[in-house]
Parts: structure tokens; sequence; C-alpha cells
């Protein structure tokens, strides 16, 4: 290489270069997080870029820094899809042979958008360590050239040109969140933004069923996790980088772990309040606005990608809805006889819930006169108001019990 990488002057070319392939994308204020958090809240939606995620900067800019020779080998890597489409579109871009080794469980569209710049893709694995396990050997065994989806001092300070732009917009930032998988983003971002503000803090945020980068950081060197369980995908790495790893250690301020049920709710919070579609990965910055204890910072938010298949998008949905009160069940015993039924969804709409499913069953008890079982599955505007429906029954007599929702 021409140059020492994650070095201010390997980070400004690599910022003039990334231009060539990706999109603007400017600082979102949001008024909701800002007023939930007491702070200045801004978002970095990289989630808008033409791949649907800021990876196509380290792709991009690593391929720059080869040799004719070595792009002329072929590329290979392994992703668990955002890599990937970046690998196979920077690929593009330099007329070079793309192979990319993803998981059998990476949405499908990210093998779709990845085949679509043209990459060969080979399903491989349950999880991202596996893929890039058999990447290497495939690597060793035809010849191509290994572009690391994030322990490459090149690839991290292709990423880190995310910190120069936001330097560029917002110079009196106070914290920057930044998404860890295993750990280019971090490195690159965090690396940046102590070379230009050594008193800026950047925090790095985790799957608390992935936090490989948390493990390693307490133990002083790299580890790896037994197993790995997240819906966050795209962070679902049980060993973070070795080669990054240093850079880590001295410019990450500090690790926030996040569970999947507060994704949940915060891409609730994105599609509501910004219109916006983000990943799961990179909701986890969103999520953790809410554990960072500090007041009128300037905060901003990494949304590292977009790039959700719509039956991940359905299920997150359902299950966010369900965890707010807005959908819930209600099980109630009635006499089977006429009129009960209506007798109970007239109680219902007098409070305004409105009703998406009705079971009723007739062999819940030997004596049908006694009890028939009506499970009601309700919209509601919320943990209030599904109470008050609640009550409304108990007061005309029925003793609702609340049961799974199942839609």
């Amino acid at each position: 290489m021409s140059k020492e990488m994650l070095s201010l002057e390997s980070f400004e070319e690599a910022s003039e270069k990334v231009k060539e392939v990706t999109l603007e994308t400017k600082l979102v204020y949001s008024d909701h997080f800002s007023a939930l958090t007491g702070n200045k809240v801004y978002f970095k939606p990289e989630n808008m870029q033409f791949t649907g995620a800021y990876k196509v900067r380290g792709a991009y800019y690593k391929i720059s820094t080869l040799t004719d020779a070595e792009r002329k080998k072929g590329l290979i890597t392994a992703s668990a899809g955002n890599h990937a489409q970046g690998v196979a579109y920077a690929a593009k871009c330099y007329g070079c042979k793309a192979v990319i080794v993803m998981p059998t469980t990476t949405p499908l569209i990210k093998v779709n958008r990845t085949k679509g710049y043209g990459a060969e893709v080979v399903l491989y694995g349950d999880v991202y360590d596996e893929a890039c396990e058999q990447a290497y050997k495939l690597a060793k065994k035809e010849g191509y050239t290994f572009i690391h989806p994030f322990d490459d001092p090149a690839v991290a300070t292709g990423q880190g040109t995310i910190a120069m732009e936001i330097f560029k917009e917002l110079p009196t930032v106070d914290y920057i969140l930044v998404p860890i998988g295993g750990g280019g983003l971090a490195t690159g971002v965090s690396t940046l933004a102590k070379l230009l503000n050594p008193k800026i803090k950047v925090i790095g945020v985790e799957p608390a069923g992935a936090n490989c980068m948390e493990a390693s950081l307490k133990e002083g060197k790299v580890v790896t996790l037994p197993s790995v369980n997240t819906i966050a995908d795209g962070t679902a790495v049980k060993t973070p980088g070795s080669n990054i790893f240093p850079y880590i250690q001295k410019n990450l301020d500090k690790i926030i772990t996040v569970e999947d049920k507060d994704l949940v709710t915060a891409f609730l919070d994105m599609v509501e309040n910004h219109k916006m579609v983000v990943e799961n990965s990179g909701l986890l910055t969103v999520a953790a606005l809410k554990q960072l204890k500090v007041k009128n910072k300037k905060v901003v938010s990494i949304l590292s990608g977009g790039n959700m298949d719509v039956i991940t998008m359905s299920s997150v949905v359902q299950q966010g809805l369900i965890m707010r009160d807005r959908i819930f069940t209600v099980s109630v015993l009635l006499p089977d006889k006429p009129g009960e039924l209506s007798r109970v969804s007239g109680i219902i709409a007098e409070e305004s819930g409105n009703v998406i499913k009705l079971e009723h069953n007739q062999f819940v008890s030997i004596n049908r006169n006694s009890a028939v079982e009506l499970k009601i599955t309700l919209e509601a505007f919320g943990t209030d108001h599904k109470n008050k429906i609640i009550k409304s029954l108990e007061k005309k007599g029925y003793r609702p019990r609340l049961v799974q929702t199942n839609i």
C-alpha cells in the first residue's frame, strides 16, 4: 500500500475516493429522540446509500488500493449481506470478478441484490464465521484476492470516512454511536474521530446476543463467543477482528449492548417518526440512545444499513405492536346462547377497540350452557387503552384473561 492506513492522510484520501460511489447522507435531526433523551440527536442515514448500507465505502477504497494483478485474480469475501453488496458493486465498478460467500440464514433481499450487481453467491454455514472460513478456502484454492469485511485497516479506513462527513456537518458533535459486528466501522469511525477531536466520545453498540467486542475488551484480547443469537443478522459475529482490535482498545470509549426486543421497538419508532426503514443492525444505535446517561449533548447515531426483507419487516412490525399493547388478545368465557357475542363486541366498540380476529370455541367445557371460550384479538391505542377495555369487560360481568397473541 502507498501509505499507512488509519492515518489522517489515508482518511482524507479515502474520503475523496468514496465520493465516486456514495450518495450524500446528510445528518437528520430527530425531534422525537431529542425530546425523549434530553440531547440533540442526529442520525447519519447510511441506510440511504445506493447499496443500502455504508459497506460500499470500505470495499471500494480497499479495492482502489489493490494492484491490477490482484484485481485480475478476482475478488472474494464473506458477508451476511451488506459487505457482500459493497464488494459486488465496487468490483463491478472496477470490472473485477466477485465471489461472495454468505451464511444460509442471509435475508433473501441481500442475496438477490448481491447477485444483481453481478457477483457469484455461495451460500454456506449458519453464521458469518462459518461463511468466512469457507471463503478463505475458496480464495486459496482459486487464487482469489480476499476482501475482509472488517479485519483490514484499509477497509476500516474506508468506513471511517463517515466520521469525516459527520465532523464537516457538525463540528461540535459530542458523542457518536456506532454499531459493532466485527469492528471495522467502529475502528474507522473512532480512530478518525479521535484524530480530529480527542475529546469526542465514541460508543460502540452491540447486540446482547452477539457481544464479541465487549467480551474481548473485558479480556484484553480477542475472544470467540461459543454462539451468537440475535435478530441483528448483520452484526451476528462470534470473533472480532484481531488486526483492528488495538485501535478499538485505544479509541472506543465504551460498549453498550442492546436486547433484541429493544430493536423491535426502535424499528417502529423510526418508521412512525422518521418514515425510515432501518435494518436491525442499523437500529442498534437508535435503541442505545435511552442507555446514554448524558443530557444536553450533540449525539450522532449511525444508521448503518436498511436492507431488510419484507418477511422480516412484517414480523418485526407485528411483534412491536404486540409489545406496545397496540395489539393484544383476551379470552372470555360466556354462555352459549344467542346475543352473547354481540354483547361482548358492543362493550369493545363502546371503548373504541377494533376487533381483528375472533375465535369461538364451544368445546372448552363439557357443559356448553355454562361456558364457551371467546378469544378476541384487538387493536388498541396503547397500554392505557388496553386496560380500559379490559376493565369495561370486567364491569359487565366477564372475566377477561390475557393470552398470547397469534396473528
